[in-house]
């Protein structure tokens, strides 16, 4: 399997835009602490964050092939089917089938609406947002309009309820804190 360090050459090599980098970043960094809470392999779903949106920057405005040119371009490094499954099943580009499935799916929005709160929050720093913090701007239905509610609430199909979900993927998020400058 590719390693971490090869993993984010490539990543970098595809990905101009800073912000597009952060959010990478920050859902690898998600996917890296519910792999923790499940007992899962960090590696793997580590590397599935960091190599979610590979294509992004060539297929921002065709969703429909997002995730196929990604696909094209891993095939060299033979990873594991269920990775490359994942990072089709997160734009609904297949139906989510695995835990790994569902993780990738529902913290690709509850990073970018973790960020909004942070954002949101007077001192914008992820330490300062707190379970009941998320779940009061989780009900404003045009704060972070475009993080996906529904697919967030489908954290329920990993057993994790949402205030859960939330504080793991927040938790993750903090290792990086510097890095995504929040």
């Amino acid at each position: 399997m590719i390693d971490r360090p090869t993993a984010l050459e490539l990543m970098l090599s595809k990905i101009g835009n800073k912000n597009l980098r952060k959010h990478i970043f920050a859902v690898e960094a998600g996917m890296i602490r519910l792999a923790e809470h499940f007992g899962e392999d960090r590696n793997l779903w580590g590397l599935t964050g960091l190599l979610h949106d590979l294509d992004y920057d060539v297929t921002a405005k065709d969703v429909a092939r997002h995730t196929f040119i990604t696909e094209t371009w891993l095939a060299p490094y033979n990873l594991p089917a269920e990775l490359i499954y994942a990072i089709r099943c997160h734009p609904g580009h297949a139906s989510c089938q695995s835990r790994l499935d569902w993780a990738l799916f529902t913290v690709d929005p509850a990073s970018g609406f973790i960020v909004a709160c942070a954002l949101m929050h007077p001192s914008k720093k992820l330490i300062n947002i707190d379970e009941d913090f998320m779940l009061r701007r989780f009900k404003e239905k045009r704060f972070a309009a475009g993080a996906s509610r529904e697919a967030m609430e489908a954290c329920r199909q990993m057993d994790l309820d949402l205030g859960r979900f939330l504080m793991l993927v927040r938790e993750g998020m903090m290792s990086i804190a510097d890095q995504l400058e929040l």
